[in-house]
């Protein structure tokens, strides 16, 4: 189900994977599951729900959290998702465009980039909440520590998330080398205290029977369909696993849950389930109180260090899926920023950063707790995760490889069951789940309409573009005035001539010596192999065309384009060239096409975006813009 042969997949995925990179995999990948102990239990005793804290719903809830981990992350993840890489990336929008190249069927393309193009939506949206209820878990072991230190809850929340996004544009670099073994020594800290009260209570194990999950729902009815948005918690940040693979590959993620991750998940929360038995009053923050009070201080360090990185490792998400979508043509061009020398997947966006920052500073202030924010918390992620599924079952289908029969019915039991956490998810939509939702309707229409009005911009263009062969006999005929030097031109099409060369030729009746015509194009896949990135073509002794192949992970830039263009025989004199860049401004009919106002806000993006010429590393003193208008 893999495309795993390609020359380019990350060596990194191969069996013989080093414990080191386990290590880094563990700060970066499984940073916001392995925090879901400060709040998951806890909240499926909330006062909302009227779950009583009693013997029988400890052990139901203890097995739902327990198979639920081994279904939707060990099994469906871990086991069979990770196994569908677009060339060794993963995440919704790989996956879907890997399902779009797989199928023949045209019209599978539209309904799955669609699916996949909200599936990243709702990253964003998730992508506001994490900090912040990572964050205020947290630091809400100070007012189990003393009642006193209660107010300092949320300026404390706020000051290290304020802390947290200005520390952004410095990279994560320094930072991921810490992740990994503090995330070690948070997981290492969740196994040993849940074993402290497992050998109090032995009993608990008894959890490991799915048949007391069963008999939950059969005691408590509705109340236990409901409890599900609250036991849902345990998985969130399981998406993670997979739309981090390219960081890491298959193996070291699968060694980091199965060896670690996991074992200390199970332990933690069995733990927390054998402090209820003994004590029903421990519900108030059954993990804080898993802790003698000489530990606490260590413990609300730690764990706040250990939600810092959760959310770091949300916030270079949408950083990645935000490139992603704007090498697919989703996006406007934004400032992006490599925040590494050595790491292609360490980015900043600075616009994106700010925007994170005022949503997640936003939350903090009017929901004041985890508690509230638990209800805003789920639906997002539960829905990503309905679409990985989904998505999943399909590729299966068309690839039809070995056995393939066997993953697809696996696969639709699992995803019957998050099914049900996405229903009773729904349920908190007046709670605040609301949030999420609302940001990534508003986040998929900025990305839909961009998508639309730049194919519509486009097409047009292309309609009105000169054949080459028409453009070369033109010259025969008319022959313009020669300049020395290279003029290259920026071409969004690979096809016909650049209206900005035809303008040029029309009004000021002259070409230069020597003319390229640079068009980069986006193959759906994540990376493009060095000896497939450029191709030549020779239209005439004074024109030629550059195509250069990029892939959605890669940053194209002219100077090295061109540079590497060199080898294939153009001659490049930097300082000898100019570089010519068309800008196309929509003047709008009304009666055909988007709606008016879609075609405004496409308008508004379009004026608010990086300039080309920045965006592909054009050298700004040798520039040249030649603007023109297109009608819609």
């Amino acid at each position: 189900m893999h495309s795993r042969s390609v020359p380019d997949a990350p060596a990194t995925d191969r069996p013989a994977a080093n414990n080191k990179l386990v290590l880094t995999a563990l700060g970066v990948v499984f940073g916001d599951i392995s925090t879901s102990p400060l709040y998951a239990l806890r909240e499926c005793f909330s006062p909302d729900h009227g779950i009583a804290v009693n013997h029988a719903n400890v052990l139901g809830l203890l097995s739902l959290i327990l198979w639920s981990l081994i279904l939707v992350i060990s099994v469906k993840y871990v086991t069979i998702v990770l196994r569908a890489d677009n060339r060794g990336e993963g995440g919704v929008l790989a996956l879907s465009t890997l399902l779009s190249n797989a199928s023949r069927d045209w019209r599978v393309w539209g309904p799955v980039s669609a699916v996949g193009l909200f599936g990243a939506a709702l990253f964003f949206g998730d992508g506001f909440i994490t900090p912040a209820i990572s964050v205020l878990s947290a630091m809400e072991g100070l007012e189990v520590a003393t009642p006193r230190l209660e107010h300092f809850v949320v300026p404390g929340a706020l000051a290290i998330l304020t802390l947290l996004f200005l520390v952004q544009k410095r990279g994560t670099g320094a930072m991921g080398r810490m992740f990994g073994p503090v995330t070690l020594i948070w997981l290492i800290t969740l196994a040993l205290l849940g074993v402290r009260w497992i050998v109090t209570a032995p009993g608990v194990l008894l959890a490991l029977n799915p048949w007391h999950a069963v008999m939950f729902f059969v005691h408590n009815g509705a109340a236990g369909f409901f409890v599900l948005a609250s036991v849902f918690l345990a998985i969130t940040g399981g998406e993670a696993l997979y739309a981090d693979m390219g960081h890491f590959g298959r193996s070291p993620i699968r060694r980091g849950w199965f060896w670690v991750v996991l074992p200390a998940l199970v332990l933690n929360y069995f733990g927390q389930g054998a402090l209820l038995l003994g004590n029903p009053d421990a519900i108030t923050n059954p993990f804080y109180n898993l802790a003698p009070g000489w530990l606490l201080p260590f413990l609300i360090i730690l764990a706040t260090a250990a939600t810092v990185i959760a959310s770091q490792a949300v916030i270079s998400g949408v950083f990645s899926v935000t490139r992603q979508a704007l090498n697919l043509g989703y996006l406007p061009r934004l400032r992006i920023e490599h925040s590494s020398e050595h790491e292609i997947g360490q980015v900043y966006v600075p616009m994106v950063n700010w925007v994170l920052f005022v949503g997640t500073f936003t939350l903090v202030l009017a929901y004041q707790s985890s508690s509230a924010l638990a209800g805003a918390y789920g639906i997002a992620i539960s829905s990503t995760m309905l679409i990985d599924g989904i998505l999943v079952i399909m590729l299966l289908r068309v690839r039809r490889e070995p056995h393939y029969r066997f993953y697809v019915g696996v696969l639709a039991f699992i995803v019957a069951i998050e099914f049900a956490f996405f229903s009773a998810n729904l349920f908190k939509l007046d709670d605040g789940g609301w949030l999420p939702v609302a940001a990534a309707v508003v986040v998929y229409i900025l990305m839909s309409t961009w998508q639309e009005g730049r194919r519509t911009l486009n097409w047009l263009i292309a309609r009105e573009q000169m054949p080459v062969h028409d453009f070369l006999a033109l010259l025969e005929k008319e022959s313009p005035h020669t300049v020395e030097g290279t003029a290259v031109y920026l071409a969004s099409e690979a096809g016909g001539m650049p209206r900005a060369l035809l303008n040029n030729l029309r009004f000021n009746r002259v070409m230069h010596q020597r003319n390229i015509l640079l068009t980069f194009v986006r193959p759906e896949v994540p990376y493009v192999p060095p000896e497939e990135r450029i191709e030549v073509q020779t239209l005439s002794p004074a024109l030629c065309r550059v195509i250069a192949r990029y892939g959605f992970m890669e940053t194209p830039n002219v100077v090295v384009t061109l540079r590497a263009a060199e080898e294939k025989g153009i001659a490049y004199e930097p300082e000898q060239t100019v570089y010519v860049v068309g800008r196309e401004n929509p003047v709008f009919a009304t009666g055909s096409g988007m709606p008016l106002w879609r075609k405004r806000l496409f308008a508004y993006m379009g004026r608010n975006s990086q300039l080309a010429a920045i965006h592909f590393g054009v050298p700004s003193h040798r520039l040249l813009e030649v603007s023109s208008q297109v009608r819609m």
